[in-house]
């Protein structure tokens, strides 16, 4: 189950028992000015915070294959373009399909795509990579992926999407599916690209670590 957002009336972020820093992406143990605090959407909540912070930091990484049906490239581009919105930056394999068309939804929504290449030209990037960085790693690169996002959302399955919804099973990051992803427990599937946003960034609120108290 997972713990309520809320906000309260001067904008700051609640989950549960704890309270969004105000100077970091962190949470510190107490709830001091939750008094009127009422509950809102992951996405809800972010969208009040990208008035005053920098989002750029909080990667998410989106995965799928380059021979994707035209419903998945659809979903993709809508998921990158509610991300590019509100200014997240998001890591992918930066090459074709899912790829390609979740990074121009990114671009297109003003955020920050990146694609962590397999080989080592910056130019097999697709055209909406804003910073392709190269690796020479094939198809190991995908553990980089994997390593570098906060949290997953896989559109459809391949082997190589495959592979990294398992390492990211297998290194404890959020994986949200949506359009025909792994049926894999531990995957949260979602329906909409809406639903797969608000489920992520739900995730990634989850993932910031506690404030350490001296």
């Amino acid at each position: 189950m997972h713990e309520i957002l809320t906000r309260a009336p001067d904008g700051q972020i609640f989950m549960g028992d704890k309270r969004l820093c105000d100077d970091a992406w962190a949470w510190s143990p107490d709830r001091l000015g939750a008094d009127g605090a009422t509950p809102v959407s992951a996405t809800e909540a972010l969208t009040g915070l990208a008035r005053d912070r920098r989002l750029q930091q909080l990667l998410l990484g989106v995965i799928g294959p380059r021979a994707a049906a035209a419903e998945q490239l659809d979903v993709a581009e809508a998921i990158g373009a509610q991300l590019g919105a509100l200014g997240l930056t998001v890591i992918c394999g930066g090459r074709s399909g899912v790829m390609e068309a979740v990074c121009k939804g990114v671009s297109d929504g003003g955020g920050l795509p990146i694609g962590i290449l397999p080989g080592t030209d910056p130019a097999e990037a697709n055209p909406f990579v804003a910073i392709p960085l190269t690796t020479g790693l094939a198809e190991a690169r995908n553990i980089v992926i994997v390593r570098a996002a906060r949290v997953l959302i896989a559109v459809g399955t391949s082997p190589g999407t495959l592979t990294e919804v398992a390492y990211g099973l297998h290194f404890g990051k959020p994986v949200i599916g949506i359009a025909g992803a792994a049926e894999l427990g531990g995957v949260r599937h979602t329906q909409t690209p809406q639903e797969a946003v608000d489920a992520a960034l739900h995730c990634l609120f989850a993932s910031l670590p506690m404030r350490e108290t001296s």
